[in-house]
């Protein structure tokens, strides 16, 4: 990874927080200027999808085969993992939603987060938190694919069958994140893998496409959404929270119910409690394209999930000073050199 990638990584949280500030305050900061009748973050709208699809072939390229086959190798463990994230995260998203009095795009929006697979930055926390990277990749690898199937499920089982959102919306998720998500993680990955020689050189432009990408996805939600966000709506953002903490811990706790190493523990519980909210988002506004309400959790997400996620992994990485946890060093160099 060069200079810039790492700069952007590292300091990914700064650059989504200034980029969206920047979507917010848009027309005031082009006022009176040629820029004035011109909004690059309501016109890019129509492209979100293809976005996406950008983000997840950079992921597909960079996807290194020996995750995929230890993915197919310890199948079970990784199938578990998933299991309980797609269990346990729609349930405390449809629980809090509902305790919290939310109702129509507010509640669809706030099931959306609970609904969609793990994140990508999940993977590289872990690494920063001295868990198990090589699980991880694999638990988002497994719920990537997976989410075709399993997204319109839980949609559908954690909306009452189509009491907040019709049955049609539903299933159309699943063709939007089969177009949007496993063909491009598929067509990046066998493009390295018949194309070597293209490797070296997507492992490099790899991470900065993907993390460009979810930063203008955010700031356009952001952009989009400029009058809601104006609310302040505490509620909705204390609920968030609600089902990220939560998830933490209903990670780690599963972790050492099925007694996993502390490692995979740790993997697990980031896994769980990171959604990858920009894609929540983007199918929000393709299912919903007159209420873009149902956008604003899914960005908010983004945003508490990586600080929070940060600053665990800072925690868990200053204890491991004191106590050394095993890593798979071979997954960590891998991942470093992404």
């Amino acid at each position: 990874m060069d200079f810039s990638a790492r700069l952007l990584q590292k300091y990914l949280l700064i650059w989504l927080v200034l980029l969206s500030l920047a979507a917010y305050h848009w027309g005031a900061l082009v006022s009176g200027s040629v820029l004035a009748d011109w909004d690059p973050f309501i016109s890019s709208k129509p492209y979100l999808p293809y976005l996406i699809a950008a983000t997840m072939f950079a992921i597909g390229c960079m996807l290194p085969r020996e995750e995929v086959r230890q993915v197919i190798h310890h199948w079970p463990r990784v199938l578990c993992g998933t299991a309980i994230q797609y269990s346990v995260m729609p349930a405390l998203a449809w629980s809090v939603g509902h305790l919290w009095g939310m109702e129509g795009d507010q509640l669809v929006g706030v099931v959306m987060v609970g609904c969609v697979p793990g994140a990508m930055a999940s993977n590289v926390l872990t690494l920063n938190a001295r868990g198990n990277t090589s699980y991880s990749v694999g638990l988002t690898t497994a719920a990537t694919l997976l989410s075709p199937l399993v997204v319109p499920l839980v949609l559908s089982l954690t909306l009452v069958s189509g009491k907040s959102i019709p049955a049609s919306k539903v299933w159309e998720a699943s063709y939007l994140l089969l177009l949007m998500v496993v063909l491009p993680v598929i067509a990046g990955h066998l493009l390295v893998i018949f194309m070597p020689k293209l490797e070296s050189s997507a492992r490099r432009a790899g991470p900065m496409v993907a993390n460009l990408v979810i930063l203008w996805i955010i700031a356009v939600i952001v952009g989009l959404n400029r009058g809601l966000l104006a609310t302040r709506d505490v509620n909705v953002v204390s609920a968030l929270l609600a089902i990220n903490v939560m998830g933490y811990g209903a990670g780690y706790l599963s972790g050492w119910a099925f007694r996993f190493q502390e490692p995979l523990r740790r993997a697990l519980t980031l896994e769980v409690g990171m959604q990858n909210a920009g894609l929540g988002a983007t199918l929000a506004t393709q299912l919903f394209p007159d209420r873009n309400g149902t956008a604003i959790a899914p960005a908010l997400y983004t945003f508490g999930c990586m600080l929070t996620g940060s600053v665990l992994a800072q925690y868990w990485s200053g204890r491991a000073r004191q106590v050394v946890v095993p890593v798979d060093e071979s997954v960590a160099d891998s991942i470093d050199e992404n």
